[in-house]
């Protein structure tokens, strides 16, 4: 008598596709690591719409890509399930759920901050974040720095973002070439070892298994491609010439257009890679926001679904909001607008990539000439990160400047919340709602 598990699963329509894709909109905590789990759990273990081998293709190649990777994943499941239509229809749903959820808590973080209880949880908060980037930074160098090579480009890295104070798109494309020009003089030092590797595990027959034939919609045609490129820079074109009509090149709006686009190419290597550009553009060069706002918004993106990158609404609603782009009675208006126009331009390039470049997987993502230059630059991003972690300490523990007072208890807070992740294994959302709890018992102590 055969199990269950030895018959294919029923055709999805694109309705009850729908209806998984809202869900994980809604339930995606946990950073890329933890999506891509309960995607992996949900979609090739139980519900066996893709294979393991087919699920780990799709990855890998997002996993290369600029951008967030698990949103790029369920971009392109949806996208070989049911075409187009599946394909947006699974990254916008990924999506939406977080912007809406984000837009709320700025609105009510930007009204309420003052308020004794609001300033506690985040003054227990802002330390926890601290030690949250710390972490990435040494789990993803532990992962990622596996010789002297890639070492020493992280040194590099960072030195020239600390001290130097190089712009963060500059730094990706000369660890970019670092990596290509090595491929061919040391390809061992420079073959990737970032990406999932293939498994021969099984979980029963699923609909799109490992020899299930390429849907016409998937393969390659110079045709489509055009087509999709096309539909995509104009897209981008139209929005951004609306904006420049109605605000001129030098308006809020359209600054944050051209901004959030240049920073969807260059995010290599996650959300906190792009982190530290963000900063440079949001707080240093547009002043949207401050230093500590900034960590504020990351706070809130740990704590919220969806990709860590939306950050970027969060940005975008309080610059829109500080910059009263419609005048004083109308902040929650132009929070929302700076919100959605962030959002917007940071993960049109995602879609792009996934619908252009899904054809093409096979050809090369075993490739070193492809996979070096990445390499050195998910290198780079470890001293990068590692920057923005001494950044956020700074301000945490020096919130007046080195000239002021040195706040002992955020130590003591960022200390307590490392070791919780670092040697117990904690989640980032345990770890920033017990940080959260000591944060206000603090202030009501203090």
């Amino acid at each position: 008598m055969s199990s269950e598990l030895d018959n294919k699963p029923p055709q999805v329509s694109l309705r009850e596709a729908f209806g998984y894709w809202l869900k994980l909109g809604f339930i995606s905590f946990g950073g890329p690591a933890g999506q891509i789990s309960m995607m992996h759990q949900e979609l090739v273990e139980r519900r066996r719409w893709i294979s393991e081998h087919r699920f780990l293709h799709a990855l890998n190649y997002t996993m290369m890509l600029p951008g967030p990777e698990a949103q790029q994943l369920a971009t392109y499941i949806g996208w070989l399930m049911h075409g187009v239509k599946g394909g947006v229809m699974a990254g916008v749903l990924f999506v939406l759920p977080s912007l809406f959820i984000l837009i709320a808590l700025t609105w009510i973080y930007l009204a309420f901050k003052d308020v004794a209880v609001v300033s506690g949880i985040l003054y227990g908060v802002k330390p926890a974040v601290t030690a949250i980037v710390a972490f990435a930074a040494y789990r993803i160098g532990s992962r990622v720095l596996t010789n002297n090579s890639l070492r020493a480009i992280a040194v590099l890295a960072f030195v020239a973002i600390f001290i130097a104070d190089i712009p963060f798109p500059y730094i990706v494309v000369a660890a970019g070439l670092i990596g290509y020009m090595g491929s061919k003089w040391a390809p061992k030092q420079f073959r990737s070892g970032a990406h999932h590797s293939s498994s021969n595990q099984s979980f029963g027959p699923a609909l799109i298994d490992d020899d299930t034939p390429i849907p016409d919609h998937a393969r390659f045609s110079k045709v489509r491609l055009a087509l999709f490129a096309g539909i995509g820079l104009l897209a981008w074109a139209i929005v951004m010439f609306i904006l420049f009509m109605m605000y001129g090149w030098h308006g809020t709006l359209t600054q944050m257009g051209w901004f959030f686009t240049k920073a969807a190419l260059v995010t290599f290597g996650g959300a906190y890679a792009v982190l530290p550009y963000v900063y440079q553009g949001g707080v240093e060069n547009y002043f949207w926001l401050t230093a500590p706002q900034m960590i504020d918004g990351l706070a809130l993106g740990e704590t919220t679904p969806g990709p860590l990158i939306m950050v970027v609404a969060f940005v975008g609603f309080v610059g829109g909001w500080t910059k009263e782009i419609f005048g004083p009675e109308l902040l929650p208006l132009a929070g929302v607008a700076g919100a959605v126009i962030a959002t917007f331009f940071t993960f049109l390039p995602s879609f792009l990539f996934i619908l252009i470049g899904g054809p093409a997987v096979e050809a090369t993502r075993n490739q070193d000439k492809f996979t070096a230059p990445l390499t050195g630059i998910t290198a780079a991003v470890v001293g990068v990160i590692l920057n923005l972690a001494l950044f956020f300490a700074y301000h945490v523990l020096w919130p007046e400047g080195f000239e002021g007072h040195f706040d002992g208890w955020s130590l003591l807070i960022g200390l307590v919340a490392f070791v919780a992740l670092i040697r117990y294994k904690l989640g980032i959302l345990p770890v920033i709602a017990i940080s959260a709890g000591i944060g206000l018992l603090i202030a009501f102590i203090t």
